[in-house]
């Protein structure tokens, strides 16, 4: 499976560490940035970008991280075709992909171990969509919305 992953400053080690972690179990991994630390950066730069290629890539999953992971998931979430979840636990990680098909996670590196992180983003990845009538019916009548913007 290809993973495309984006951060700014505010998450820049973990996202490397997820990145090693993720190439190690076989993911192939497009990081979107940043490429080196800086404190001054702007995350829209990188996770937008990131999001762009979700959409374009049928069949790979993106994962995105920031300080708390909120703005990030609202920059992904403007792009056509993204559901951007904001991951806090191994629930909520599952729960994206399960009820939500989310294609995006966003993870606030600040907020949890490197440890924690590579558990979220493994659940993520992982869970498969359930495809249940109620879930598919709830998708199509966001994205219907999304297509009439």
């Amino acid at each position: 499976m290809r993973v495309h992953v984006a951060t700014d400053h505010a998450a820049f080690d973990v996202k490397n560490v997820v990145v090693q972690a993720l190439e190690e179990r076989g993911y192939e991994v497009i990081d979107h940035g940043a490429d080196g630390y800086d404190s001054e950066d702007d995350y829209p730069i990188y996770v937008i970008p990131a999001a762009e290629a979700v959409v374009a890539d049928p069949g790979s999953l993106g994962i995105i991280f920031g300080g708390s992971g909120n703005g990030e998931a609202i920059a992904a979430n403007k792009v056509r075709g993204v559901r951007a979840a904001l991951i806090h636990s191994h629930d909520t990680a599952q729960l994206a992909r399960q009820h939500n098909n989310a294609n995006i996670a966003s993870i606030g590196g600040r907020l949890h171990s490197k440890e924690q992180v590579i558990d979220l983003v493994l659940a993520f990845l992982t869970t498969e969509y359930s495809r249940a009538v109620r879930h598919t019916r709830r998708i199509d009548i966001i994205s219907a919305y999304e297509q009439s913007l």
